[in-house]
């Protein structure tokens, strides 16, 4: 039975756990504590390494204070304490806690050291190690850890592990602190944390408080300068030395314990006095003014403070980013000091990044000496980005308004922007530099103007200056690679086409981070009568249109073979098998739901297709009905036949596919062995997200374990789903970074670039593309104790794709060793070779484009008939061009031609124009395009796509984007159009 003496001691304990977890340093007490066994002094220790100390405190504590206690288990504590240099927890222990006011200063000089880390982490630590040593700061395992840490991960984390373990002593530690950095020739670092610069080394007429109250043991008071006499002397030096919150993934922080967010102050603290709260609060308002990087982004960083263009490899949540921002710092800092204008632009793929880098890296390090802007589609300030450009030192925008820019420049149509008015430019994600992209665009017409530099340069003529460049990337992948050789040769010519000099990578040593990874296997249904039903009702229309496929229904290959037929079909105005075809293809897109999400999804995904198509054979007053073939009643009989079969079958939770099943487990262990669990599901397609995400909301268990679940997907409109609006994507992943959203469904568009918080786990569903996805994707479970589970989904093959990626991911890691390996001659004669060959196949195709476009002049040769009933629609001089992208035709005959439908997810404003509906074939419903409001005038906009296109009495079987018709249409005369509205708009008021 447990005396009154333990309950008391155990009470003590609890009661002063908050102060324990700052002060006890696990490791080393654990070395005196003999009562616990080896094993659980393993979980303890092993807890400290995932978890970190505070976490591992809590579980020693429950170890000390477990029943049955031995006799003398709490002496046994105090003196473990003690032995391992924790004596300011032991004093808590014996109930010998400082006065008040003693207690508070010490607080905040922690706070100071916490605040102004990533500047002490300059200083010569083993110098100071020695001394803090000598000065009892630290024990002598506290100096052999700090010893080991730096030589086995640099000075910078060996001096972190020094300031996390001297702010554990007893208060009188940081007078003593502070003369040791002005003994050890720290000048500076001694001056900004609060040392006075005009005082004797050896006395200080400034009484320290607390001295007459402060225990004696580790920390001797060396000096007399206490906290609150540094500040008054030295709150100018705290002003003007700012310091960087660490935003990456681990923390520097020293006080673990103490909030600093919401600004609460310890138990037994008294709100602080008014001239030190002022100076931490400055500290704090500074924090982003300084920028410090870790060991291994020095290094990397080191070739671009040089000025050479370089490609800078770490994988995703390392801080690239924060290695770019210091460049660009350094490089304007050097412009300026030579009384040179320096001009940085950082190019972005996607729209929310531009904000994501503006608002979260540059403004905040660079704000204080340049200008800052960031331009994107969504920003009316891309109109006028020439001025931008001007009056800005770092511009953040999306590639495409840059190469818009250039263009201009170059074609002399407008004020553009020249790569010579730019001396850095920083391309993030830049494996995209090849393949025709944006990017690439961008680099060859830097690369035809190095090639030109070279001749001019023969030519003894003054070259064109060219910006420095600098990519970012996580992972330039092996480009398909089967052979080391093939995997080499993509990653050199990545290198060629950022015209880099090296590929730098990092040594991460202790901030390497692999989570633990899964394969979950599933099992075929045994039964599955609603996906019965769907290949009944599929082998009735291939019986109805002769079709005969050779792959298995709802397969990949299957949905290559339906769209190939529909294409087929539609150049032949075969409109039963075309009609057929776009069918099947709805019932295998119904057959992947009920294989991937619920039968229920499936079920809606077709009610509602049909719904849809049943409206199009409406016109909107319906006063009369459009053209239905006996081919569409016959599909819309079928699935009416069968639609209350389908729908009571997809009630019956027995026949639910096995993947959920599995996804559903993965999930519920996920949130349940996790105090705060956040993660990310990574799923194929929108609807796939979408349905996953109203599956999680509607289902109790998960809400049970606090799960709140919402979807991010992509905002193009390149499929039937509603796109999300950018706006609409920052408000998810601002709620998931606050923790209002804990779990995410996202398409592909969160692999990439995004910020997103530090997760517990990642799960890819029934999803794998290329080795570059899969380590984007494993790289956002980038908390301590991650998990990656890829999920199998039926006719996926995700867990052999998953095999090959790791191949590939395998041999991109020697390709790239080998490439560092190469000797620089031999690599600058690689990188010049493929440049060269690059350049060359450049003008190529400009030439061929060129001869292509001559041919090509007349409108008059292309004609463009409905996909669905074959009607002659117009012709390409019918049609006129707005702002070089919108295709419309607003001849009065046309109109005759389309009916005009609401469509309410077109609601959105953009800048000249906006889209309030789409129009639609007046004979067979199929939809042609949206009707498009520019500048007052209605212009029908057509998408090419909904056509079938003739070119010289050639149709062409496959015309989905505007630009693959290399058609010059007539640019649209505002001026015309206005003035025949005008008019007809006179003629009706006159009756």
């Amino acid at each position: 039975m447990a005396s009154d003496s333990d309950e008391l001691n155990v009470r003590l304990i609890e009661d002063f756990t908050p102060r324990l977890r700052e002060l006890v340093k696990v490791d080393q007490v654990l070395i005196y504590l003999h009562s616990i066994e080896a094993d659980q002094k393993e979980r303890i220790l092993k807890k400290a390494e995932n978890d970190g100390n505070q976490a591992a405190v809590d579980l020693l504590l429950t170890a000390v204070t477990k029943k049955p206690h031995a006799p003398g288990w709490f002496r046994a504590f105090v003196d473990a304490l003690e032995q391992s240099g924790c004596q300011y927890a032991a004093d808590y222990m014996q109930l010998n806690i400082p006065e008040p006011e003693v207690e508070k200063e010490n607080y905040y000089s922690v706070k100071l050291i916490q605040l102004l880390a990533p500047s002490l982490m300059d200083m010569k630590t083993e110098v100071v190690r020695v001394q803090c040593l000598s000065a009892e700061l630290l024990t002598v395992q506290d100096a052999e850890i700090i010893e080991t840490t730096t030589a086995n991960q640099g000075r910078r984390n060996g001096a972190g592990e020094l300031l996390r373990r001297i702010v554990k002593c007893r208060p009188g530690w940081f007078s003593t602190f502070l003369s040791i950095l002005r003994e050890t020739d720290h000048k500076d670092l001694y001056e900004m944390t609060g040392g006075l610069p005009d005082c004797d080394k050896k006395g200080s007429d400034v009484k320290q408080p607390s001295q007459e109250n402060e225990p004696t043991g580790s920390g001797k008071a060396a000096t007399n300068e206490s906290p609150a006499a540094a500040e008054s002397c030295g709150s100018s030096q705290l002003r003007g030395n700012g310091t960087t919150e660490d935003t990456q993934d681990d923390t520097t922080g020293l006080y673990k314990g103490v909030s600093t967010e919401s600004g609460k102050l310890p138990d037994n603290l008294e709100p602080a006095q008014p001239d030190v709260a002022e100076s931490v609060a400055t500290a704090r308002s500074q924090e982003k003014a300084e920028i410090v990087l870790r060991d291994y982004q020095t290094d990397v960083a080191r070739p671009a403070l040089e000025g050479k263009n370089i490609i800078i490899c770490l994988p995703t949540g390392r801080g690239k980013t924060r290695v770019a921002v210091y460049i660009t710092k350094k490089h304007l800092d050097n412009r300026r000091a030579e009384k040179q204008s320096g001009k940085v632009v950082v190019l972005v793929n996607k729209i929310p990044l531009v904000e994501q880098h503006y608002v979260a890296e540059f403004l905040p390090f660079l704000k204080s000496g340049y200008k800052v802007e960031r331009v994107s589609g969504d920003s009316q300030l891309k109109i006028s980005f020439t001025e931008i450009v001007k009056n800005n030192d770092v511009i953040i925008c999306t590639a495409q308004i840059l190469e818009n820019y250039l263009e201009r420049s170059n074609s002399g149509e407008d004020e553009g922007v020249n790569l010579s008015d730019l001396t850095l430019i920083v391309i993030d994600e830049c494996h995209h530099t090849q393949k025709g992209g944006v990017y690439n665009h961008i680099m060859m017409r830097y690369l035809k103007q190095k090639h030109k530099n070279r001749r001019l340069k023969k030519e003894q003529k003054q070259p064109v200056p060219l910006p420095q460049i600098l990519g970012l990337t996580a992972s330039p992948g092996v480009g398909g690679a089967t052979k080391m050789e093939k995997a080499e040769e993509h990653i050199l010519r990545i290198c060629a086409n950022l015209d880099a000099s090296k590929i730098m990578t990092g040594n991460l040593g202790k901030f390497t981070q692999e989570p633990r990874k899964t394969v979950v296997t599933i099992e075929d249904r045994k039964e599955d009568p609603f996906g019965d039903v769907i290949k009944t009702i599929m082998n009735a229309i291939h019986t109805h249109a002769d079709l005969s496929p050779t792959c298995d229904l709802g397969s990949q290959n299957y949905e290559q073979w339906v769209v190939q037929k529909e294409r087929k079909a539609a150049t032949e105005e075969d409109q039963k098998v075309r009609v057929c075809a776009e069918h099947l293809r709805q019932y295998s897109e119904g057959l992947n739901l009920s294989n991937t999400i619920r039968m229920c999804d499936s079920f809606n995904f077709l009610s509602k297709y049909y719904e849809e198509e049943i409206k199009k054979k409406t016109t909107p007053d319906e006063e009369a009905e459009i053209q239905i073939t006996e081919t569409e009643r016959f599909l819309f009989n079928l699935f009416k036949e069968n639609k209350e079969k389908l729908q009571k079958l997809a009630a019956l939770p027995e026949y639910e596919n096995d993947s959920l099943t599995k996804l559903r487990r993965t999930i519920l262990q996920e949130f349940s062995s996790r105090e705060e669990g956040r993660g990310i599901i990574f799923t194929k397609t929108r609807r796939s997200a979408i349905a996953l995400s109203q599956w999680i909301q509607e289902n109790p268990k998960f809400a049970d374990i606090g799960v709140k679940a919402s979807y991010v997907i992509g905002g193009g409109d390149q499929s039937n789903v509603k796109p999300m609006t950018s706006a609409e994507q920052r408000d998810v992943l601002a709620k998931f970074g606050k923790g209002q959203v804990n779990l995410l469904i996202a398409t592909t568009v969160a692999e990439e670039g995004l910020d997103i918080p530090a997760c517990n786990f990642v799960i890819r569903y029934g999803l794998v593309t290329n080795e570059i996805s899969m380590m984007q994707a494993r790289g956002r479970g980038r908390a301590e104790d991650s998990s990656y589970t890829l999920v199998e989904v039926k006719n996926s093959g995700v867990a052999e794709k998953e095999c090959v990626n790791e191949y590939r991911e395998d041999m991109m890691n020697k390709a790239i060793k080998k490439i560092r390996a190469l000797n620089q001659a031999d690599y600058d004669k690689r990188i010049l070779e493929f440049q060269i060959q690059a350049v060359l196949e450049e003008k190529v195709r400009m030439v061929k484009n060129k001869q292509k476009t001559m041919k090509n002049e007349n409108p008059s040769e292309v004609t463009f008939s409905c996909r669905g009933c074959s009607k002659h629609v117009c012709t390409g001089e019918d049609i006129e061009i707005i702002e070089n992208m919108h295709r419309v035709n607003v001849k009065a005959e046309f109109a005759e031609l389309y009916i005009l439908r609401e469509n309410t997810t077109l609601q959105e404003r953009l800048l000249d124009y906006e889209t309030n509906g789409y129009i639609a074939c007046k004979d067979c419903g199929q939809r042609w395009g949206s009707m498009m409001l520019y500048r007052g005038i209605d212009c029908p906009c057509l998408h090419v796509k909904n056509f079938v296109v003739t070119f010289s009495g050639k149709k062409i079987s496959k015309c989905t984007k505007w630009s693959e018709l290399s058609v010059r249409f007539s640019a649209f005369d505002y001026a015309e159009h206005a003035s025949q509205v005008a008019d007809s708009s006179d003629e009706e008021e006159t009756y």
